[in-house]
């Protein structure tokens, strides 16, 4: 597989990456052996770049990397692993905000390196900003953690330029990893030219918008109990008719090129800049099988052009999340 580098200071992955999120429920229930055969799958397929966060499944997500990375029979220096922190919540699955303290900070990566089975983080990053404490201190006390071999690289989650900026004066930026597909391009305006300008890369989550772009999502398709999706604004109402319109002028774009939707959807991610690697969040092989497909999409001027015929910037109908998740977002203030 083609690799690209997360930023001028960071390492070198493959060009597609493994989001694990929802492995460990926060779409509803997965089934854990198909999530590691998943795992096994995207390795052989030469992803070297997995994805989760401490409170994905309260610690379940780590666990399930530990158990796949280690029945996956590969060295650990093979496989780049990105951890969020941060994320506070309690034993019903709610949500307490966020916690970015130096001294949290060392806490969250001490369970998490315990989680993982491993003695060093790739990436590590603040899943949010945490409106409390500076950027400087939580950028600072990683960096202590890159001192002391904990951690290889530092990278954010979700924060605007201005944050960009604080951040990267105190330690290089590997890269930011934020919501980016062709229904959520808030980043262009501002964010990511600041991160170029920066050398910063960028780990681009939510592609196929959750299933929305994908090609196969319905408007009577049941959800599971704890699917987060059942209250997201974009999967709701009126607003989910306008969604999967845009989906079905994208469906005619892909077929017109013998693509599926979601790779045309990711082949868009990947076509927009060599500093960009999408994060695929397949739970299931044949799911990964369609993403990796994306990789052959080769979108010229004309392909570029029909897709955005097809899905205009702003033509989303629905914030990427309820109200009060939105104001936690720093990237979109």
């Amino acid at each position: 597989m083609n690799q690209r580098r997360l930023g001028t200071a960071g390492p070198r992955v493959s060009a597609l990456g493994l989001g694990a999120m929802g492995m460990s429920g926060m779409y509803g229930p997965a089934d854990e052996a198909e999530s590691i055969a998943t795992v096994h799958a995207a390795l052989d397929a030469g992803i070297t770049l997995i994805d989760t966060g401490d409170f994905y499944g309260m610690g379940h997500n780590e666990l399930l990397i530990r158990d796949a990375l280690r029945s996956s029979g590969r060295d650990r220096g093979e496989v780049g692993i990105s951890v969020k922190f941060g994320a506070l919540r309690d034993a019903d699955g709610g949500w307490l905000g966020n916690d970015a303290r130096p001294a949290a900070v060392k806490n969250f990566l001490a369970y998490s390196l315990r989680r993982l089975g491993t003695d060093y983080v790739d990436v590590y990053r603040p899943a949010r900003l945490d409106p409390n404490v500076p950027i400087e201190e939580t950028i600072g006390a990683i960096a202590e953690q890159v001192q002391a071999g904990h951690v290889r690289h530092i990278g954010l989650s979700e924060v605007g330029a201005q944050t960009l900026r604080r951040a990267h004066a105190v330690h290089p930026i590997a890269d930011l990893q934020i919501e980016y597909s062709l229904i959520s391009r808030g980043i262009e305006a501002e964010i990511l030219p600041v991160a170029r300008e920066l050398g910063i890369g960028v780990t681009a989550y939510g592609v196929l918008s959750r299933g929305l772009i994908s090609g196969h999502w319905s408007a009577d398709r049941p959800l599971a109990a704890g699917d987060f999706r059942g209250v997201s604004p974009r999967f709701s109402g009126d607003n989910l008719d306008v969604n999967l319109a845009l989906v079905e002028a994208l469906r005619a774009v892909a077929e017109a090129r013998g693509a599926s939707v979601a790779q045309v959807a990711i082949a868009w991610v990947l076509a927009q800049g060599e500093d960009i690697v999408p994060l695929v969040g397949a739970r299931r092989r044949e799911r990964l099988t369609e993403a990796l497909g994306a990789l052959d999409v080769k979108l010229g001027a004309e392909d570029l052009a029909a897709i955005e015929a097809a899905v205009p910037a702003g033509s989303a109908a629905g914030d990427r999340y309820i109200a009060a998740q939105m104001a936690h977002l720093d990237s979109e203030k």
